[in-house]
């Protein structure tokens, strides 16, 4: 009998907080949402494409490449020329599309040779290159196919890492501050300690100001230094030169800096309130947990899905990611980067008149 009493006090106590049944079915939720923004973005159909591509020679496998091309709603304009080079400048540039060299004789030829030059860094050069090798290994196995990217490894690292190192910030900054904000308010909550605290005359904002603060200065510092260890590691671990950190400007540093010391109270203030609400370590946790699945779902948003518009301003961490994305790429985003940065800050100062007021509640300190 006392089995089945310990059974039906869990269950009671589950199914009457919903707090928990959320807990539960979040996860679920944010998963499903993730996969359905993610599906739709990966499977929508894309515009249509026109390539510029520098033909050097003749076959009819160009007119293949052409009508393949068109299949897909797409379209080839061909730009005759005999200065390859020239016209690998011009891939280079981003001024054309790809340039396809055919020996000559390519058609009548045993033992034909073709290269494909294109831009693997640009989606239009590498979705062309693709389309022109399957064409070219359906039309005979009789020549061989050269493929070269005009842009380096270097360039290709660095693309990557613009992608890979928000990705990284956002986790380390979330572990920094889930680390040190947890224990100080759930922790002192549920020992008590804060409610020793409320009793005195000290003001609810100081009070809140007084957790919010000094955690998110403790925070910074340990956010700080595992951006540093990545940024620092992550080009060698790439086989990237160290050099390439050079090719920032001070103002990029800078911002990246501002931008993360905006994110960092952010973070903080938002589980300052949470583990205010909540009544032990434990449930704070899975709350904090959830939260940090919904950061890093907004972080592959901005990885996967290129192009966001300005609007990620106001959408808090997004904002952030795709100013450092941008900043990484070399790019140097000044508005968009200070206004993520009052936007980020101006929410700390709500989540903090929030915890401010739930620290004058009763109901929520002491469970009455």
């Amino acid at each position: 009998m006392k089995f089945l009493a310990l059974i039906k006090k869990e269950f009671y106590r589950f199914f009457h907080d919903p707090r928990l049944i959320v807990t539960m079915l979040l996860p679920g939720i944010v998963i499903f949402l993730l996969y359905s923004v993610l599906g739709e973005e990966f499977n929508r159909e894309e515009e249509a494409r026109q390539y510029r591509v520098y033909l050097v020679g003749d076959s009819a496998a160009a007119e293949a490449i052409a009508d393949a091309a068109k299949e897909n709603g797409d379209g080839v304009e061909w730009l005759y020329t005999d200065d390859a080079s020239a016209a690998r400048e011009e891939v280079r540039d981003g001024k054309a599309s790809a340039l396809l060299v055919f020996s000559e004789n390519f058609d009548a030829s045993p033992a034909g040779h073709v290269d494909i030059v294109y831009d693997a860094s640009d989606e239009t050069s590498t979705a062309f290159y693709s389309l022109a090798a399957a064409v070219l290994n359906i039309y005979g196995m009789r020549f061989t196919v050269t493929a070269e990217s005009v842009t380096g490894a270097e360039a290709l690292g660095m693309q990557v890492l613009c992608n890979i190192l928000p990705l990284l910030i956002v986790v380390f900054v979330f572990s920094a501050c889930m680390s040190v904000t947890l224990e100080s308010v759930a922790g002192e909550k549920e020992r008590g300690t804060l409610a020793t605290v409320l009793v005195t005359s000290a003001k609810r904002s100081h009070i809140a100001l007084g957790k919010i603060f000094p955690l998110a200065c403790i925070s910074m510092l340990g956010a700080l230094s595992s951006f540093l260890g990545t940024a620092l590691s992550m080009p060698k671990f790439m086989g990237l030169s160290l050099n390439m950190l050079g090719t920032y400007g001070f103002w990029n540093y800078f911002l990246i800096l501002l931008l993360i010391m905006s994110v960092v109270p952010l973070i903080v203030s938002l589980i300052a309130v949470v583990s205010a609400y909540s009544k032990s370590v434990k449930e704070a946790s899975a709350y904090t947990g959830m939260l940090m699945i919904l950061s890093l779902v907004l972080t592959l948003v901005a990885v996967f899905v290129p192009a966001l518009g300005n609007w990620t301003v106001a959408i808090p961490v997004l904002n952030a990611v795709v100013a450092m994305q941008g900043l990484l790429a070399g790019a140097l985003p000044v508005w968009q980067s200070l206004v993520s940065v009052g936007v980020n800050l101006a929410l700390t100062a709500v989540f903090v008149f929030v915890m401010t007021m739930m620290l004058s509640d009763e109901r929520i300190m002491f469970g009455k």
